[in-house]
């Protein structure tokens, strides 16, 4: 029965396809120097679902609805609001991307693919989290190749899609194993089931593999993290933007969700097994990323370096753990996005994206260039800003659950992270341009780009500063869980 509740429950998702409906509606009629402004109203449309979500949509006592397929609370709808908003900032900074920008195609993907994250946030059931899981990824595989002139972006699409398909397959095989040992999908009814068969521990973490090569692929920890590089260099900036702070906080929260859920009775054993997933996946992202010498790629191993970050928070299996991986996705998709961002603005001026090339920004603009500094200086971990706070909560979980080591390693790995993340910074404040002629090559912000990075810079602060109500929130999300 549909009741009100169920309406409550998906009315992101309602709201997120009447957007769409009307890009569909709205998008043929403009002249093609006028399709650009399908990101105003993809961002404006998201803008206000938040608004209307807040107000009206919050959950009360979790629920699960629609069958049992959708679980109602502050778990799923925390992330979903996180969802929705790097959507409107990425639709912001896909506006000037000539080739991305100006097709409405490219906005009605990202709304799709934006579709899939909620209900993987929110799934309760394994065939709806198997679901959106792919309708989450094929608009991305497409927008990762949506460049079709340029090869290394049809090189991005095809990789990612062939990875991602081989990742989904084995994860599939995965969830056919775990409903055919437990006798269901629900996956808040399988730790019962689970925990009371009799010689399962074989076949359990048999399981626990298969879908860890599906989920560890989304998130791109090692040794599922070989694809992001290269698709983050190859695909439109904008696009591998969201792939790294979106796309990967979804695959959190579905690892959060089911190995919280589904697995508690053994808890022990995989916590452990995460541990050295999460000190390998530290470790090779920060160190790979210190011969980089192109920004993108530089960003995706630190990316992948961030990703082991987060897993210290599961590892702690616990409510702060939980919630600190919630909060740590919300400084991290914020700092993230602002730190693509400026890529995007920077190099739509001076088309390169070697790092050599941002010598002399900060006379070319002030502005941009302290904005910059604030991105990758959360991204270290430094404070006042949001990163530092979310890697205090993440350590301190993982002390509180006996895993001083861990942390250890994620402090040494954060010194590591401090090194190359300045080095970025000494060519943009100490370095000069070739001729020492920064004022006559300025690089200017458009509309969208102002709109959207100062929005992010002023998140990324209040994070870092004002973090008492976001980890609350955060924390509220997590008790969810338990």
């Amino acid at each position: 029965m549909f009741t009100s509740t169920t309406f409550l429950a998906i009315l992101p998702e309602i709201l997120i396809l009447l957007v769409a409906v009307l890009i569909l509606v709205v998008e043929p009629f403009w002249q093609a120097d006028r399709r650009r402004n399908v990101g105003w109203l993809t961002a404006g449309g998201l803008f206000a679902a938040i608004v209307i979500s807040l107000l009206f949509g919050r959950p009360g006592e979790p629920v699960a609805v629609l069958g049992g397929m959708v679980r109602f609370d502050w778990l799923g709808f925390f992330f979903k609001m996180l969802f929705m908003f790097a959507a409107a900032a990425t639709a912001l900074l896909m506006m000037d991307n000539e080739k991305v920008g100006h097709r409405g195609e490219a906005y009605l993907l990202l709304l799709a693919s934006l579709l899939g994250m909620n209900l993987m946030a929110a799934s309760a059931d394994l065939v709806m989290l198997y679901l959106s899981i792919e309708t989450t990824s094929i608009p991305l595989y497409i927008l990762s190749g949506f460049m079709l002139s340029d090869e290394h972006s049809t090189e991005a699409g095809l990789k990612y899609l062939l990875f991602g398909a081989m990742a989904s397959a084995i994860m599939l095989y995965g969830f056919s194993l775990l409903f055919g040992f437990a006798g269901t999908t629900n996956i808040y009814a399988l730790a019962s089931l689970i925990t009371g068969a009799a010689n399962s521990f074989v076949m359990i973490f048999s399981i626990i593999f298969l879908l860890m090569v599906g989920i560890g692929f989304k998130v791109s920890v090692v040794p599922f993290h070989f694809w992001a590089p290269d698709v983050y260099q190859g695909a439109p900036t904008p696009v591998a933007g969201f792939l790294s702070t979106a796309s990967k906080a979804a695959g959190f929260a579905v690892l959060t969700r089911l190995f919280f859920v589904a697995f508690p009775g053994f808890a022990p054993s995989w916590t452990m097994i995460f541990a050295v997933i999460a000190t390998i996946t530290m470790t090779v992202g920060n160190l790979l990323a210190l011969p980089q010498t192109d920004i993108k790629r530089l960003l995706a191993y630190s990316s992948i370096g961030h990703a082991g970050y987060v897993m210290i928070g599961v590892v702690s299996f616990s409510v702060l753990g939980a919630a600190s991986v919630v909060f740590y996705l919300a400084a991290y998709i914020i700092t993230n996005l602002l730190a693509f961002g400026i890529v995007m603005a920077v190099s739509r001026i001076i088309g390169s994206d070697n790092i050599k090339d941002y010598a002399g920004l900060s006379r070319r603009n002030p502005g941009l260039a302290l904005m910059m500094l604030a991105a990758f200086l959360s991204l270290a971990g430094m404070p006042p800003f949001g990163g530092f706070v979310a890697k205090v909560f993440v350590f301190a979980a993982g002390i509180q659950a006996g895993y001083v080591w861990l942390v250890v390693v994620g402090i040494l790995n954060s010194i590591v992270g401090v090194y190359f993340y300045l080095n970025v910074m000494k060519y943009v404040y100490l370095y000069r341009m070739p001729g020492e002629q920064e004022e006559q090559h300025p690089v200017p912000l458009t509309r969208p780009y102002a709109i959207a990075l100062i929005v992010l810079v002023a998140g990324v602060i209040l994070v870092g500063t004002l973090f008492a109500p976001w980890f609350s929130w955060s924390n509220a999300a997590a008790v969810n869980l338990f």
